[in-house]
């Protein structure tokens, strides 16, 4: 099976809430078909969105919602690398779990999908991926202490430069958008007061502007190695 004439696909991991779910309206909106993924996602049967539950630090998960996309539309055209844990601790308060779980999301998850949709986008000669990172990565903050975050979202902003260039004569574009604190079930609801004085905006930011970010990355066709901070002016300073 084919997608329609004209038709793009795009893929959204940590599809199931919050800044994923968002994206997946997002794209459909636009007229994409989505395949939407996480570790626990209903079943769809929407005949432009499936969705396939899985550990995304799993090979296996990628290379089945991959398959899938192939399967299903015969081609991938955007990927958002949405899925990620935060933990927020003094450096050496940090175990050896931690590290391992959020290595095994933050950076093992986008390493197996992110190859297996290059693959495929270069085979096309066309695509499009988008990682999401942290302006703590910019704007370190004493006061929210988050080492393994910079360490590995301060990696997938790297590495979307990185592919950017490797890739560019081959129709690919890379990009990332580093935020700023985002209105989502991540962060406790009475600590948003207090996370607005982050932004110089005055406000924290919501799941609408992190998605119109990411649509605009997605039509800029001209744009490619781009760190777009969505933050409300937090990387710039205060």
């Amino acid at each position: 099976m084919s997608a329609p004439e004209g038709q793009k696909v795009a893929i959204i991991t940590g599809a199931s809430k919050g800044i994923g779910a968002g994206l997946v309206a997002g794209f459909r909106k636009l007229g994409y078909a989505v395949i939407g993924t996480s570790l626990s996602i209903p079943p769809s049967d929407e005949p432009d969105y499936v969705t396939v539950p899985g550990d995304i630090a799993d090979p296996e998960t990628a290379q089945r919602v991959v398959d899938l996309a192939l399967d299903r539309y015969g081609r991938v055209d955007s990927l958002v690398n949405d899925a990620g844990i935060y933990i927020g601790k003094a450096f050496t308060d940090y175990t050896v779990h931690d590290f391992s779980a959020i290595t095994a999301v933050n950076l093992a998850g986008f390493f197996h999908i992110t190859q297996r949709a290059i693959r495929q986008m270069v085979t096309q000669g066309t695509g499009h991926v988008v990682n999401i990172s942290t302006s703590l990565v910019d704007q370190a903050d004493s006061s929210r202490p988050a080492a393994l975050a910079a360490l590995t979202k301060g990696g997938l902003a790297a590495a979307a430069r990185s592919l950017a260039i490797e890739y560019a004569s081959r129709g690919v574009r890379v990009n990332a958008v580093s935020l700023g604190v985002i209105r989502t079930t991540m962060n406790d609801a009475a600590a948003y007061a207090r996370l607005a004085s982050v932004h110089p905006l005055g406000r924290v930011g919501e799941i609408s502007d992190v998605v119109d970010g990411i649509l605009y990355l997605e039509r800029a066709t001209f744009v490619t190695g781009e760190i777009l901070h969505i933050d409300g002016g937090q990387s710039a300073g205060h």
